[in-house]
């Protein structure tokens, strides 16, 4: 098999809290192959942006990543690298899409010297040139009438056209691979939609890679290829997205399929995950999940799980995956 694209092992993160540094992303590893999507799903405050901050090297201070961590991108190790090469690989071989379109655009400056802005910090091109590849990124990410929309300024422009504009600033480069950060949190279901689809086809049409970071399995159903899901600052399941969604194997992923909304239940209350998710600092002993799962036994709150495979493309860190598959 060739190596992935995009290669997490043992990654750790770190911030100053009580009694010393205390870990938000705790020991996670995951994979992305070229052109494939990876969905990171959990509920808010498990480590997902983190995770991704970690592979774009834009973890705030005084946060850190902990030693013996690695990311391996295109065979790179990319916490090994100077701040300059760092800073010419993102944006020219990992675009990100942040979270808030809202806020993560320039008021002051026009869409279009934004996206030209990022496209003339990686080449040496003749600002026509530029500017002509910000109209075919305008068009490729269906912005009507790119002329116009050029020289508007973001307050002009409606949320779903924003998030559009911030997708062409990340793949103005072409980049190897696209880490889009709740890409559809802030949108009405119809623009979601098409953002949705958006991301779909420039994936399949550039190859370019994806791992998409969510809360949101509705939007797993509609993109992902495989899908990790994370508790906790821990990956406790993954799989390709048929098995996780068909038959999830960790208590934690039933539960968040179990809260989807489904139109034969209208008027039905929605099931929920009993509790909260435990702060860094606070996390239970064995299992992070034994305070909330409806299964826990004896093992749960004494033994931390192992990552146990239940199929050559799933496994799941669980004591009851344990005991099924012991001989």
């Amino acid at each position: 098999m060739s190596s992935p694209l995009l290669a997490v092992e043992g990654l750790s993160i770190s911030f100053p809290g009580e009694g010393g540094h205390m870990r938000v992303v705790d020991r996670v590893s995951l994979s992305v192959a070229a052109g494939e999507t990876l969905a990171l799903v959990g509920e808010s405050g498990c480590g997902k942006s983190m995770t991704a901050l970690a592979i774009m090297r834009l973890i705030p201070k005084p946060g850190r990543i902990e030693p013996g961590g690695r990311i391996q991108f295109e065979g790179r190790d990319l916490l090994s690298l100077s701040v300059p090469d760092m800073r010419a690989i993102r944006g020219a071989r990992i675009g990100m899409i942040f979270q808030e379109p809202m806020t993560s655009l320039n008021p002051v400056t026009t869409v279009g010297d934004q996206v030209m802005e990022a496209i003339e910090l990686h080449a040496d091109i003749p600002r026509e040139e530029a500017r002509g590849r910000v109209m075919e990124l305008f068009g490729l990410v269906g912005i009507p009438d790119p002329k116009s929309r050029f020289v508007a300024y973001p307050h002009q422009l409606s949320g779903g056209l924003k998030q559009r504009v911030l997708i062409a600033m990340a793949m103005a480069m072409r980049p190897r691979l696209l880490i889009a950060d709740e890409p559809t949190t802030a949108l009405d279901a119809t623009i979601r939609a098409q953002i949705l689809e958006l991301l779909r086809d420039l994936s399949a049409k550039t190859g370019t890679a994806v791992l998409l970071i969510t809360h949101d399995f509705g939007v797993v159903n509609e993109v992902a290829d495989r899908v990790a899901v994370m508790y906790a600052g821990q990956i406790v399941e993954q799989g390709t997205r048929v098995e996780l969604l068909s038959r999830p194997r960790h208590p934690y992923t039933q539960g968040l399929l179990r809260s989807i909304p489904k139109a034969e239940a209208r008027g039905h209350r929605l099931e929920e995950i009993k509790g909260t998710v435990p702060r860094p600092g606070h996390w239970p002993s064995g299992c992070r999940f034994h305070t909330r799962c409806p299964f826990a036994f004896a093992p749960c709150p004494i033994e931390e799980p192992v990552r146990t495979p239940v199929s050559p493309t799933h496994a799941a860190c669980c004591h009851l995956v344990e005991r099924e598959v012991q001989p």
